[in-house]
């Protein structure tokens, strides 16, 4: 097998990505900075190589580089309307609310908070039930799991 292939999900930020990395080590609960690079010894953060929950990024700070849109986004899958409620609430505070769980850090990283239990309203083996939660979802912000029918 080769291993010399892997892949990583590159972020440009046009400024700030030591402050962004301080915000997800706050907010998630598994965040691992393997390596940061500076350009001289007191300089910001240029580069970092971290992982969320395993997934691996590499970060960059540099302005004049394009803005984060929602055509991309970094899905996270969590357990219950608690997590759900915390991760959007922390996400939202200085970034915006979207649709169907959707939503958008400060520095305009498109995120999509859901709970693992989504799946179960929307797969309901009552194919009207599934119809009628779709339609719910598309009508969300933050996903309440309360208002899917069982």
């Amino acid at each position: 097998m080769d291993t010399s292939h892997s892949l990583k999900t590159f972020l440009w930020f046009n400024k700030d990505l030591e402050e962004a990395l301080d915000f997800y080590k706050a907010t998630f609960k598994d965040v691992v900075l393997r390596e940061e690079n500076r350009m001289g010894e007191g300089a910001p953060l240029f580069t970092a190589d971290f992982t969320i929950f395993g997934h691996e990024f590499i970060g960059m700070s540099i302005e004049g580089g394009p803005a984060f849109n929602s055509a991309i986004s970094l899905s996270v899958q969590c357990d219950g309307q608690e997590e759900t409620d915390r991760l959007w609430a922390a996400i939202t505070a200085e970034g915006e609310a979207g649709r169907c769980g959707w939503c958008t850090d400060k520095w305009g990283v498109s995120w999509q908070i859901t709970p693992m239990q989504m799946r179960d309203y929307l797969s309901n083996p009552d194919p009207d039930k599934a119809e009628k939660n779709w339609g719910i979802l598309r009508n969300m912000g933050k996903i309440q799991l309360s208002e899917f029918l069982v």
